[in-house]
C-alpha cells in the first residue's frame, strides 16, 4: 500500500531548486491564506504570510509578505531568510541553515541549525479570522539566542504586483507591536509580538524576483516594504509568537492559539473517523487529504444567511466556482464525515439559482455572479443526491425539490446560451459562438479553445443521472415518479447516438458546427462513473478500456488522446500557450477518481481500481505539499502544473478511495453498482 512521509532533511532543504519546488499552504476558512516555498523564497505574486479575505470568501489582498529572520548566537549572526532578486542574485542563503522541514497536520514547521542551537518555526492561521501566527521555539541551545525579525508588508490585490515608488505607508508603534495603514481607506494591519521589542521602519525592498510568474509569462518583480523589526533574546525551551492580522483585536497568546489549531484539526480527524469505519486502516496520505480537504471550505455569508458556506476551487488564484463546488462537495464534506457542511453549501447555492442555472463563478470585483456554465447545475443534482443518501435529510429534499423542478423546466424550454432540451431525442444541447460552457472552458481573448457547441457527452450523462435522481426523489417524497422515469428513458434511448462503433468509444459532442466530434476525451467516463449510467454494460467496459489505453496516467486522465493532431503534451509558457494546452492533452487530477470508480464498475475488482489512486500518495510530497495539484503535463514524468492545491483533485481522490475501500459509513459515498466480475485490467 502506497504511503508517503511529509518530512525532509537537508537532502531537500539544502538544495534551493528542490526546496523552492515545494510549496506550503495554510488557510483560515474565510478564503484567506498564507503560502510560500520550503526555502522561504517568494516565487509567486500569490505568496505571503497573510493574504487576507476582506470580503469572504473574496476580496483577497497581500498585506503581510514575509518575515526575514536573523539569529545572533555564540558571537555569530545567522541569516535564516532566502530571497531571490531581479538582478539574478540570491541573498541571503538561509536555506543552508535549514536542517528539517515537515508538516504537522497542515502546519509547516521549519527547524534551523545555528551551530549547536536548533530553532523551530511554525506557521498557522486562526480558523475564521484573517490572522496568521508565526511561533518560534528554541529547541536546543547552550546559551541565550537573540532572534530578530524584519517584517515585510504590502497592500495589493493578490493577482497584482506592487511598486514602492512614491508610496509612503503609516507605520505606528502600538502596545505589543506596530499598526500599518497602507493608504487612506486601506484596512489597518496589526503586527503584534508581545515580549519582543518592536521598532518602526520604512524602507522599500525592491526587485523581488518571482520565478514562477516569469515562467507563466507574467510580470515577475515586486517590491515590499520593511515596516518594522522585532527583537527578543530567548533561552532553550522558550518560545515567542508573532501575529499578523487585519482583525480589530486579534488574540496574541501563541500557546493558546496553537492549542486551538491542534484542537480544530483533531476534530476534523475525529469526524472522519466516526463517519467511516475504515479510517483506522487508511494510510497516512489519505489522513493528510482529510485535513487538506478542509483548506477549501470557506464562508460565504449572505445578508439573510450569515452561515452561508462555499468551496474555494483552488489555491492560489481561484475563488469559489459553482461547478467546482458541486463536483468537490461529496468528497470534501461527505467523505470527511461532515454532512452538515454539505447541507449548508447546498442551501447557500440554492439562493443563487437563476433561470434554471447555478452560477459558474463569483468574480472578485463584481457583485453579480456569472452564469456561463451548463454543467454546474447538473452537478448540483448529484451533490444533493449524495448528501441525501448520506444523511436521509428529507427536509433538505422537500426544500430543494421545487428548485430542482424549476431547473428541469428551464432546461426543457431553454435558458441562457442556447442551453435546452432537444424535443426530438430529449438530449441537452448547449453553446453559442464566443462562450465556453463546459468544464473544458479555456478562453483567450475571443478564442474559445474547446467550444464544444452541440450536445456534449458528459452533459447528457449528467442530464440522464439528474432525471433518474428526480424520479427517486419523487418516490421518496411520495410524489408521482412516472413522468421522470419516462423522461429518463427517452434520454437513455437518445444517448445511444453517442456511441461510435468504429472507434469503440463515445463521441465527445454530437451535432456541433462541424458535425459529430469523435475526439477521444475523458468526458465520456462520467457515462460510466455516475450512479445512473445510460450505457449498457458492454459499452461501459469499452469506454473504460479506451480511456485506459489512451488517456490514463499516474496522476489523472489526459484531456485529449495523444494521437489527435490538436494534442499538446506540455503545459507552460505565456497565457496563450498555457490555455491552448489546458484541455488539449493536459492531465487533470480530478478525473482519476471517477475513472477508478468506473474501472471498479466494469471489472468488479475494487483493489485494482484503488491501486490506480496510489501514485497520488507520492505526489503529496511534491509541489503543494500535503495536497493535490490542479493539472499535470500530458507526457512523462507528468510534472505538476497550475494550482498547487485543487479542491476537486483532493475531493474526488478521497471519495473514490473510500468508496473502493470496503463498506462505507453513513458519510461516505457508495460506489456505483458492480456488475458480474470480469477479468481485471491492471495498469
Amino acid at each position: 500500500m502506497a504511503d508517503v512521509s511529509l518530512d525532509w532533511g537537508r537532502e531537500v532543504c539544502g538544495d534551493l531548486a528542490t526546496a523552492e519546488r515545494r510549496e506550503w499552504l495554510c488557510t483560515n476558512g474565510l478564503g484567506g491564506y498564507a503560502s510560500g516555498t520550503l526555502a522561504g523564497t517568494l516565487t509567486r505574486r500569490y505568496h505571503g504570510l497573510l493574504i487576507a479575505a476582506l470580503r469572504p470568501p473574496l476580496g483577497r489582498r497581500v498585506v503581510v509578505t514575509k518575515l526575514d529572520e536573523n539569529v545572533e548566537y555564540g558571537g555569530a549572526t545567522f541569516a535564516l531568510a532566502t530571497n531571490r532578486w531581479a538582478n539574478g542574485s540570491v541573498d541571503p542563503h538561509g536555506y543552508r541553515h535549514l536542517e528539517r522541514f515537515r508538516l504537522d497536520g497542515t502546519t509547516p514547521v521549519w527547524t534551523y541549525a545555528c551551530r549547536d542551537a536548533l530553532l523551530e518555526k511554525r506557521v498557522w492561521m486562526e480558523p475564521g479570522a484573517n490572522t496568521t501566527y508565526v511561533r518560534y521555539q528554541i529547541v536546543r541551545s547552550s546559551a541565550p539566542l537573540t532572534l530578530s525579525l524584519r517584517a515585510l508588508v504590502n497592500q495589493c490585490d493578490y493577482h497584482a504586483t506592487a511598486r514602492g515608488d512614491g508610496w509612503t505607508m503609516s507605520v505606528t508603534p502600538i502596545d505589543g507591536g506596530l499598526r500599518i495603514q497602507a493608504y487612506e481607506g486601506a484596512v489597518p494591519v496589526l503586527l503584534l509580538a508581545p515580549g519582543m521589542e518592536a521598532t518602526a521602519e520604512h524602507t522599500w525592498y525592491r526587485g523581488f524576483a518571482l520565478e514562477r510568474e516569469r515562467e507563466r509569462g507574467l510580470e515577475a518583480e515586486c517590491d515590499h516594504l520593511l515596516a518594522g523589526t522585532f527583537r527578543a533574546t530567548l533561552r532553550a525551551g522558550e518560545a515567542i509568537t508573532f501575529a499578523a492580522s487585519t482583525e480589530a483585536a486579534p488574540a496574541t497568546d501563541g500557546e493558546r492559539a496553537w492549542q486551538r489549531r491542534e484542537a480544530y484539526e483533531a476534530d476534523l480527524l475525529a469526524r472522519w473517523t466516526r463517519g467511516w469505519p475504515g479510517a483506522a486502516a487508511a494510510p497516512s496520505w489519505v489522513r493528510q487529504l482529510v485535513l487538506g480537504a478542509d483548506q477549501f471550505v470557506a464562508r460565504r455569508p449572505l445578508p439573510d444567511e450569515p452561515g452561508g458556506m462555499t468551496v474555494i476551487a483552488g489555491y492560489h488564484w481561484f475563488g469559489d466556482w459553482g461547478r467546482d463546488t458541486m463536483i468537490a462537495l461529496p468528497g470534501l464534506a461527505l467523505a470527511t464525515g461532515r454532512p452538515e457542511l454539505a447541507v449548508r453549501v447546498l442551501r447557500t447555492f440554492a439562493r443563487f439559482v437563476d433561470q434554471g442555472m447555478l452560477p459558474n463563478r463569483f468574480p472578485d470585483a463584481a457583485a453579480t455572479p456569472e452564469y456561463n456554465t451548463v454543467d454546474a447545475t447538473l452537478w448540483w443534482f448529484e451533490a444533493i443526491r449524495a448528501t441525501h443518501e448520506a444523511t436521509g435529510d428529507d427536509g433538505l429534499l422537500k426544500d430543494l425539490f421545487p428548485a430542482l423542478e424549476n431547473v428541469v423546466e428551464w432546461h426543457r424550454r431553454g435558458t441562457r446560451y442556447g442551453i435546452g432540451e432537444d424535443p426530438v431525442d430529449g438530449l441537452l444541447r448547449a453553446g453559442e459562438p464566443g462562450v465556453q460552457l463546459t468544464w473544458m472552458d479555456a478562453k483567450v481573448g475571443d478564442w474559445v479553445v474547446t467550444p464544444r457547441i452541440g450536445k456534449p457527452v458528459e452533459i447528457n450523462a449528467l442530464w440522464y443521472n439528474a432525471l433518474r435522481t428526480m424520479a427517486a426523489f419523487a418516490r421518496r417524497l411520495q410524489r408521482p415518479a412516472t413522468t421522470w422515469e419516462t423522461a429518463a428513458d427517452r434520454v437513455r434511448d437518445g444517448f445511444g447516438r453517442f456511441w461510435n462503433e468504429r472507434a469503440g468509444h463515445c463521441y465527445d459532442v454530437l451535432e456541433g458546427p462541424g458535425g459529430d466530434d469523435g475526439s477521444l476525451r475523458p468526458n465520456q467516463i462520467f457515462a460510466v462513473s455516475l450512479p445512473e449510467s445510460p450505457l449498457p454494460a458492454e459499452r461501459q467496459r469499452r469506454v473504460v478500456e479506451a480511456c485506459a489505453r489512451h488517456l490514463l496516467t499516474s496522476h489523472g486522465l489526459r484531456s485529449l488522446a495523444p494521437g489527435d493532431p490538436a494534442y499538446r503534451g506540455a503545459y507552460g509558457g505565456a497565457q496563450t500557450e498555457r490555455d491552448g494546452a489546458y484541455h488539449q492533452g493536459t492531465v487533470w487530477g480530478w478525473l482519476l477518481g471517477p475513472f477508478a470508480l468506473a474501472h471498479a464498475r466494469v471489472y468488479g475488482d475494487r483493489e485494482a481500481a484503488r491501486a490506480l489512486l496510489e501514485p497520488l500518495a507520492h505526489h503529496l510530497a511534491d509541489y503543494g505539499v500535503g495536497s493535490i495539484a490542479e493539472i499535470f503535463d500530458g507526457e512523462p514524468p507528468f510534472a505538476p502544473r497550475g494550482c498547487i492545491a485543487q479542491a476537486w483533485s483532493v475531493a474526488e481522490t478521497l471519495r473514490a478511495w473510500q468508496a473502493l475501500s470496503g463498506a462505507p459509513g453513513p458519510a461516505a459515498e457508495r460506489p456505483a453498482p458492480v456488475p458480474k466480475p470480469a477479468k481485471s485490467r491492471r495498469r
